[in-house]
């Protein structure tokens, strides 16, 4: 297991380093500049190039940010908030973006796993059914949507929550948030854990079982369960992608000061540090899950490890 886990990291580490050349690639062919003050002549616009070594190779440029990244600095804005560290822009953003994120992924994975296993339970009935127009409108409609809707009628209609982020309310003012991103996991979840638990119930080895006089709950406790469990992991960390894409719109709807908001303003403005640290950042958050699923499928499914040679 040990040596299934180093091999997972060191694929990570790769991938990172790799993302970072991209990033830096694809910023630098870019069309535009951070410094766009119609107010400034070229030889201005030169210096602040020369100034902060936007002049140089691509290539030069990368190396150089590497070495400072390992070091914490993630370099300075050039224009949302000029000269100000991008780790310190982060820092301050970043949890709130995580905390939504967190609620939302738990509320999702919860919520589906039980709707998932109540809808197979339950299987043509009008509980599936109810289940599955859920399933159904939770991936069809837009995060977006649903924040809209949610804002209307518990926010302005009845006045339940803020309509916007309100930092003397914070836990309240991210409920509405995290309902909105969840929905699109929640009803994914529900769809894949229905169909595993589905099939599961309807193998051989599950009818073998019942012959013997093993309880209905003990069959779900330590088969259903378990198969449910890593099929919400098969399509875990692909939700979690479509969570962070998504927490980009919400945290704009919601005018929440989170990593999302920030990131649609520095590439608005070309301010390619910005952009490229909280790409980079949104890349180790991707990849950290991609790798704890990872470890957690070798985990419930050694056959999974097995099979890798770990």
């Amino acid at each position: 297991m040990k040596k299934y886990i180093l091999r997972r990291i060191a694929i990570a580490f790769i991938t990172l380093l790799c993302i970072l050349l991209i990033l830096y690639i694809m910023m630098s062919l870019m069309p535009g500049s951070p410094f766009n003050d119609e107010k400034m002549s070229k030889e201005q616009v030169d210096a602040l190039y020369s100034k902060y070594g936007l002049d140089k190779p691509v290539i030069y440029q990368f190396f150089q940010y590497f070495i400072h990244m390992l070091t914490g600095d993630f370099g300075v804005s050039y224009s949302i908030q000029t000269n100000m560290p991008v780790a310190q822009m982060i820092a301050t953003r970043l949890p709130i973006s995580i905390q939504i994120g967190l609620q939302a992924a738990v509320v999702g994975s919860l919520i589906g796993l039980i709707l998932g296993i109540i809808s197979a339970l339950k299987k043509n009935t009008y509980v599936d059914t109810i289940a599955t127009a859920i399933s159904v409108i939770g991936v069809s409609l837009p995060s977006f949507v649903f924040a809209l809707l949610l804002s209307y009628f518990f926010a302005f209609k009845f006045d339940l929550f803020p309509i916007l982020y309100n930092t003397e309310e914070k836990f309240i003012s991210t409920i509405l948030p995290t309902i909105s991103m969840s929905m699109f996991m929640l009803a994914s979840i529900a769809r894949y854990s229905r169909s595993e638990i589905v099939e599961v119930m309807a193998a051989d080895y599950i009818a073998l079982a019942e012959s013997k006089g093993i309880k209905k709950s003990q069959l779900i406790i330590k088969h259903v369960l378990r198969n449910a469990v890593i099929a919400v992991l098969t399509v875990f960390a692909t939700l979690m992608v479509e969570l962070m894409a998504g927490s980009l719109v919400i945290e704009k709807a919601f005018s929440i000061p989170g990593l999302g908001s920030l990131y649609i303003n520095a590439i608005q403005s070309n301010d390619y540090n910005v952009v490229i640290s909280i790409s980079f950042v949104y890349s180790i958050m991707f990849i950290g899950v991609m790798l704890l699923v990872d470890i957690l499928y070798g985990m419930i499914d050694p056959r999974i490890r097995l099979a890798k040679g770990a």
